[in-house]
């Protein structure tokens, strides 16, 4: 619905002979002696319009309003290249909403050829290039078919706190000083990974929601500190029965945006034969040929090993571990039923396999699941393998193990990756081009450039002081 007296753009091909008002950028302008030409593009589409000479001191990309007549535009003189190019609009006035200046980068083209640092410090005009305005549009309209599909299967979307407790969770947490506890902190979430299995003791069932995870990790072209997952947990299930629903409507949000999927279904794969056919658990399939046409192929990675012996080169890892084990998923995740006494008794640890499901796609990881623990031992044996004492996991974990000796019901899910899959549906190779205003790839953020110091009153209010090392 529009308010007032304006038309979309796209609505002008409909009005041939009617006087009607525009508003909206422009684009582009072409000064022809007495007559002025402009494009005038809003969110709808982008349409010529003439007006006479005083439209020479309009500048591109200001914000205007336009009134004119809608007119067919000579069979010679059609412009195939955009939507209402059978159209022009004979401008009777016109009136400046905003003068744009002269613009620190361009808006038109793909953007490709603008160093990193200005596209991210004038985001807001990198994302009126049409290529960015089209992406925006792609994951919104990726995210809604993934919801409506999980509302037909009758799951329910809860939103989980983001603030939290640091636990191990396999990265470095991001971690919030708290003024009203001087000293003491709160984390960022690395994933909802324990609030999504205490929904499951809370008798949820079928819960999910678009999460915002943060993990203070290394920086790469498909990595950043922030990312979105689609973050899903289903109770009296088996791995099947999951990576069964989760490839469903994988396939439905794929298609409903116009991805072409190699395989259906997809082809599972162990750990141990993916790592000997391709060297790495992440991997291709595709021919050259579908690599061009843009197909997705999707495929299952089972038969994970439960623990690895630590990397000393991740910090992170070394942090996390006490044993010189670790574990190479998630500590929240289950073994399979046949290794459970193994795992519980502290018995085969580098045998043991875990209920683990990788979804990768064109070389990528997609997504990561399992089934979970949710008895307290399991999840005590996890920690005691990585060499924590019982009250060290009792510091850590004991909320999880005072839930599960309440009646939590077997339960397991996935997370998908949204930002990677929007970059892989659109064809790109930088996640950056993916999310309305990403971090740079030295983690300063698009626009606001944070970190910045604060004020000494802040950090007084927490009980805090910045010391130089030395």
């Amino acid at each position: 619905m529009e308010y007032g007296n304006r038309v979309l753009i796209q609505e002008s091909l409909v009005q041939v002979g009617k006087t009607i008002t525009l508003k909206g950028w422009v684009a582009t302008k072409r000064d022809h002696g007495k007559l002025t030409f402009i494009d005038l593009r809003d969110r709808s589409g982008i349409v010529q319009c003439m007006g006479y000479q005083k439209m020479g001191e309009l500048t591109t990309e200001s914000v205007i309003e336009v009134t004119g007549i809608v007119k067919q535009r000579p069979a010679n003189m059609v412009n195939t290249q955009i939507e209402t190019g059978t159209v022009e609009v004979d401008v009777q006035e016109y009136r400046i909403l905003n003068t744009a200046k002269e613009l620190p980068i361009q808006v038109e083209g793909d953007g490709y050829e603008i160093n990193e640092e200005s596209r991210l410090k004038y985001r807001y005009l990198d994302l009126r290039r049409s290529r960015l305005n089209s992406m925006l549009k792609l994951r919104s309209k990726f995210i809604r078919a993934f919801r409506e599909a999980l509302y037909t299967e009758d799951f329910v979307e809860v939103e989980t706190p983001m603030l939290t407790k640091s636990t191990k969770e396999g990265a470095r947490d991001f971690l919030i000083p708290s003024r009203f506890y001087p000293g003491k902190f709160y984390a960022l979430p690395q994933s909802p990974q324990q609030y999504k299995q205490l929904l499951m003791t809370a008798g949820v069932e079928r819960y999910f929601q678009m999460a915002r995870c943060i993990r203070d990790e290394d920086l790469r072209a498909d990595r950043g500190f922030e990312f979105t997952q689609l973050d899903l947990e289903m109770s009296f299930v088996e791995q099947h029965d999951v990576m069964a629903l989760v490839e469903q409507v994988v396939k439905s949000a794929v298609t409903a945006v116009g991805g072409k999927i190699k395989q259906d279904p997809f082809p599972v794969f162990e750990y141990a034969d993916v790592m000997k056919k391709f060297g790495a658990d992440k991997f291709d399939v595709r021919t050259e040929e579908e690599k061009k046409a843009g197909v997705l192929a999707f495929a299952w990675v089972v038969k994970f090993p439960f623990f690895k012996k630590v990397d000393k080169k991740d910090a992170a890892e070394v942090r996390d571990s006490k044993s010189g084990w670790t574990f190479t998923h998630n500590p929240f995740s289950a073994p399979i039923p046949e290794h459970e006494e193994w795992h519980v008794k502290g018995e085969h640890t580098g045998e043991i396999i875990t209920a683990q499901y990788d979804l990768v796609c064109n070389g990528y990881e997609a997504g990561g699941g399992s089934i979970r623990a949710h008895k307290p031992e399991v999840l005590r044996a996890t920690f005691r393998t990585m060499g924590y004492s019982d009250a060290e996991i009792e510091a850590s974990v004991g909320h999880m193990l005072e839930a599960f000796e309440v009646g939590t019901p077997p339960h397991g899910g996935i997370a998908l990756g949204i930002d990677r899959l929007v970059m892989l549906l659109a064809g790109e190779n930088n996640l950056k081009e993916t999310i309305a205003f990403p971090m740079t790839s030295t983690g300063r953020t698009a626009v606001m450039d944070a970190p910045t110091e604060v004020s000494k009153e802040q950090m007084k209010e927490l009980g805090m002081e910045v010391k130089e090392n030395k």
